[in-house]
């Protein structure tokens, strides 16, 4: 596709030119599987927070984050991903589930908080998600269903399935690893408390993770970075440059890693956009970057993005970008 041979050439450990200015100080990476995809929208109806950008091709979008899946859990054989259980309502309080790195690493001493987009149950608690939050700059959804294949493989499923294979990689390298929720809330977390969980954890870096829903042929992945703004709580501008740089080394990694294309129809080529309208982006205090890893309602990147095999090196390169991130 256009523009893709310019991040492929990205090699593990290079920084693109549109960002060179790193963070010092411990890291600790926040990656958001799918909170449009952390208070993003839907792609088509530019509603929610779940990273969507509306295309005027795209299908089955809902008015938040992109077209709501049925109200029974989708489910693909291709998935590996547990199905998220009911559990306790959600709490108050922010509240991130973690786990312990190995012993030692490259990422010793790292904490990466993993947010993975939307939630399986999202879609049989519609009048809890559509609750309006504050995201600083405006009202939106607490948080949306996401979209699905048209075989019906849902995002929500994706995304949790991508975030525990990126949680193994990050953990290998000696990273503490906090997961904003696992698949056990009956909804949400709503998109503010998702940034909040990030916040909390005090991160260098944060990585939400998300498949997009635009339009048949409509094809490939791309990054999307905080524009600065500022009002009520949101206020991106200590984070705008690092994101810059977190983005593209995600971006490059992630072409190297599996083969895929930049977007054809956001970024110009680039794979790399940049939004303002995203509570999960506008509320975070660390540098952080949405991941849109396909098109789920185009075949060709659906075929991938229900493949296990793909999907471990989708987690793969995404670690690796993070990796050259947070050392520098």
């Amino acid at each position: 596709m256009s523009g893709g041979a310019s991040i492929a050439r990205v090699s593990h450990g290079s920084v693109p030119p549109i960002a060179r200015r790193l963070v010092a100080g411990p890291a600790v990476v926040l990656l958001a599987a799918g909170l449009a995809g952390c208070g993003g929208g839907t792609v088509g109806m530019g509603g929610g927070d779940d990273g969507k950008k509306p295309v005027a091709a795209a299908s089955s979008s809902s008015p938040s984050e992109r077209s709501s899946p049925s109200s029974s859990p989708p489910s693909s054989p291709a998935s590996t991903a547990p199905q998220p259980a009911r559990s306790e309502p959600a709490s108050a309080e922010p509240k991130g589930s973690e786990a312990a790195p190995a012993a030692d690493g490259p990422l010793r001493g790292k904490v990466v908080v993993v947010d993975p987009g939307h939630n399986i149950h999202n879609a049989e608690h519609s009048t809890e998600i559509n609750r309006q939050v504050d995201i600083g700059t405006g009202h939106k959804e607490c948080d949306t269903t996401g979209t699905e294949t048209n075989s019906g493989y849902a995002e929500a499923t994706f995304s949790l399935d991508v975030a525990h294979r990126l949680r193994a990689i990050l953990q290998s390298r000696g990273a503490k690893v906090v997961l904003t929720h696992d698949g056990d809330r009956p909804y949400g977390p709503c998109v503010t408390e998702r940034a909040e969980i990030g916040n909390k954890a005090h991160g260098d870096a944060a990585v939400s993770i998300h498949a997009d829903g635009a339009g048949p042929g409509q094809r490939g992945f791309h990054v999307i970075l905080p524009a600065k703004v500022r009002g009520g709580a949101a206020d991106t501008g200590p984070i705008v440059e690092p994101s810059k740089e977190l983005g593209a080394r995600v971006a490059g990694n992630f072409v190297k890693v599996t083969g895929s294309a930049p977007s054809n129809y956001i970024g110009h080529g680039t794979g790399l956009d940049t939004r303002g309208d995203l509570g999960g982006l506008n509320l975070s205090t660390i540098p952080k970057v949405f991941i849109e890893c396909g098109n789920m309602r185009d075949a060709q990147d659906a075929a991938l993005l229900t493949d296990g095999g793909w999907r471990e090196k989708a987690a793969q390169g995404i670690a690796d970008g993070i990796t050259d991130f947070l050392r520098g």
